[in-house]
């Protein structure tokens, strides 16, 4: 058995306390719970260099700072430390220095994308508290997720996602063992058929920020964001955010590494970044409110943020002003104009998502709101590979005369 630091769990709006290694949801206020540590048996006891000596796969590093106590219940397929890899010749594009912007590609984990962190932890979790049946609503990345590490943990897993989702991530998560359907609704519907499904066919709703433990995952890529930079912090990063789940994880791990003394100096500015089509948050924070309504007619090309409510909205406000950050909504031809720039100037295939945040980071340098001086971080939330490419429609053929006529210039 692994040592546990986890005192007890706590409602994120009232501070109610609850039980450790029970089996729980949302609060009784119907809000999300947080996991507690003991964060000075935690700095007397684990060092920096406990960590950068562990030969754990990728996040698993972090394996004291997380809830699994048991560690045959530590569900694995291959994680990776991602990388961090600077923006140069398209940096002057963005209107920023060379190597002072950063981008974090998470579409190097497994299922190509961010979502395995929140997931690889909810699905350990459930299978220490011995669940046998998950359930999900999704955009995509999430549900393909929750399919691949519930098949390696031996669990059933059923997947609701929209009927437009991307046809790649539909047919990923049902060739991984999901159980998939899909609705002709958004997000939000899928997560309520989803929630009805529980009482009925006896699953365990893994929805996001509706258990603990995504969220335990998802805060890894602040620790290893912290120990990539030398336990130093960016100025700005900016975020993809649909859900929230990993803004606020990332905001909880630099909490928790003030609080043992694993980090000093200012925290980042976190930057929520929206689509235009559907950008709750950008107008809750906009309007000075912590909770966001529904979004109507939500619509971005950007499907992993294609969220109309989040039930961790305060959550992420919070984040975004507590930190001296800020949100932003991008246009959709914008988004996309910056995904094709960078994949032909850098080689670098961002996901909408991931292309969001750039064109956020350009934006903010054109308004001022950040320096070219500061550094900053950019989160790849997926492989670009999972979404529709450009056509390519030249023809070359092989059999005329001289078929390299064709390549002459005009």
């Amino acid at each position: 058995m692994l040592e546990s630091y986890v005192t007890h769990l706590e409602c994120s709006l009232t501070g109610k306390r609850y039980a450790a290694g029970e089996i729980h949801g949302l609060s009784d206020a119907g809000r999300p719970l947080l996991v507690r540590y003991d964060l000075d048996a935690l700095a007397r006891e684990v060092s920096r260099d406990s960590v950068a000596a562990s030969t754990a796969p990728g996040f698993w590093r972090y394996a004291p700072f997380l809830p699994v106590r048991h560690a045959e219940n530590r569900i694995s397929l291959g994680e990776v430390m991602t990388p961090l890899l600077p923006l140069r010749r398209s940096a002057a594009g963005l209107g920023a220095l060379p190597d002072r912007v950063l981008v974090k590609d998470e579409g190097r984990l497994p299922t190509g994308s961010f979502k395995a962190r929140g997931l690889c932890l909810a699905v350990s979790m459930a299978k220490e508290l011995g669940l046998q049946h998950l359930a999900i609503p999704t955009n995509g990345n999430a549900g393909a997720a929750m399919a691949a590490y519930a098949s390696r943990a031996g669990l059933r897993s059923t997947v609701l996602c929209p009927d437009d989702t991307p046809d790649i991530n539909i047919r990923e998560i049902q060739a991984q063992g999901g159980e998939t359907w899909m609705v002709n609704g958004l997000i939000n519907d899928c997560g309520r058929l989803v929630g009805e499904g529980k009482a009925r066919f006896h699953w365990f709703d893994v929805s996001t920020l509706k258990e603990p433990y995504r969220i335990e995952g998802k805060k890894t890529m602040g620790y290893e964001l912290a120990e990539q930079l030398g336990w130093k912090l960016p100025d700005v990063i900016f975020y993809p955010t649909g859900g929230g789940t990993g803004l606020i994880g990332m905001w909880k791990a630099f909490a928790e590494l003030k609080a043992m003394g694993w980090i000093d100096g200012p925290m980042p500015r976190m930057v929520a970044v929206q689509a235009s089509g559907c950008a709750p948050i950008v107008k809750a924070w906009e309007a000075g409110d912590e909770h966001a309504p529904v979004w109507q007619d939500a619509h971005t090309v950007a499907a992993g943020i294609r969220v109309p409510v989040a039930v961790g909205d305060f959550l992420i406000i919070r984040a975004v002003r507590e930190s001296g950050g800020f949100c932003m909504a991008l246009d959709d031809d914008v988004i996309m104009a910056t995904r094709d720039r960078i994949a032909q100037e850098e080689g670098l295939l961002l996901c909408p998502e991931g292309a969001a945040t750039a064109a956020a980071c350009a934006r903010a340098l054109k308004e001022g709101l950040i320096s070219d001086a500061d550094s900053v971080v950019l989160w790849n939330c997926a492989t670009g590979l999972k979404y529709p490419l450009p056509p390519v429609d030249r023809h070359l053929d092989c059999h005329a005369d001289n078929p390299l006529d064709a390549l002459a210039p005009a």
